[in-house]
C-alpha cells in the first residue's frame, strides 16, 4: 500500500471517507500527546486535551487550507487546547513567568533525579520539565519534535523573532539550571 500524504488523507476525509481520519490520528497522536503532557503536567488531562484537539481538527477540516502543513495546523490546535485546559483549571499566568530560582525547590528532588535517571538524555529531559511551560515547550518543539523556527512560531502563536528570543533564553535557563546542579561535566 502506498504511503499517503496528509493532504491526500484530508481530501479523502472531505470526500466522505471519515474512517481515513484515523490515519492522521495515528500519525500525530504521539507527538501531540507529548506536547500536551508537558504543557499540562498530567497524563489524564493530556489525553483529554488530545481527544479534544483531534475532534476540533476533524470539525475544522472543511476550513483547512491546503497551502499549510497539517502537522503545524494540528499542533497549533493542540497547543491552544492545552492552554485552554490550563486556564480552565485557573492556573496562574505568573507560574509561567516565575524565575527558575523561585520555581524550583531542589533538595530531595536532586537525589531523586540522580538516582532514577539512567542516562544524560533522561536527566536533561527531567530538567527541561522543571523549566516554565513556554520555555520547556519551545525546547521540545524545536529539538525533540524537529519543528522549524517558523513552525514553532505558528504553533505557539508567536512572531519568529519572539521564538528565537524565547529559544535562546530557554537554552540559557536550561544551561543555568544544569550548572546549578553541577552537572556541566557530563552534559555541557
Amino acid at each position: 500500500m502506498k504511503h499517503l500524504s496528509d493532504l491526500e488523507i484530508i481530501d479523502s476525509v472531505k470526500r466522505g471517507n471519515v474512517s481515513d481520519y484515523t490515519l492522521l490520528v495515528n500519525r500525530y497522536k504521539d507527538r501531540a500527546f507529548s506536547l500536551l503532557r508537558r504543557l499540562l503536567k498530567n497524563e489524564m488531562d493530556a489525553e483529554e486535551a488530545l481527544q479534544d484537539s483531534f475532534l476540533k481538527a476533524y470539525n475544522g477540516l472543511k476550513d483547512f487550507r491546503n497551502d499549510a502543513q497539517f502537522s503545524t495546523w494540528f499542533y497549533r490546535i493542540a497547543y491552544n487546547t492545552g492552554l485552554t485546559a490550563l486556564s480552565s483549571k485557573k492556573r496562574q499566568v505568573e507560574q509561567e513567568m516565575t524565575s527558575i530560582d523561585e520555581d524550583l525547590e531542589l533538595g530531595s528532588f536532586d537525589n531523586e533525579i540522580y538516582g532514577t535517571t539512567e542516562n544524560v538524555n533522561q536527566y536533561v529531559l527531567k530538567m527541561v520539565d522543571k523549566l516554565p511551560v513556554r520555555n520547556a515547550l519551545v525546547l521540545i518543539l524545536f529539538y525533540l519534535d524537529g519543528l522549524s523556527m517558523s513552525e514553532v512560531s505558528q504553533v505557539m502563536g508567536l512572531s519568529l523573532v519572539n521564538v528565537k528570543v524565547l529559544l535562546h533564553r530557554s537554552r540559557n535557563s536550561l544551561k543555568d539550571l544544569l550548572l546549578k546542579h553541577n552537572y556541566q561535566e557530563e552534559v555541557l
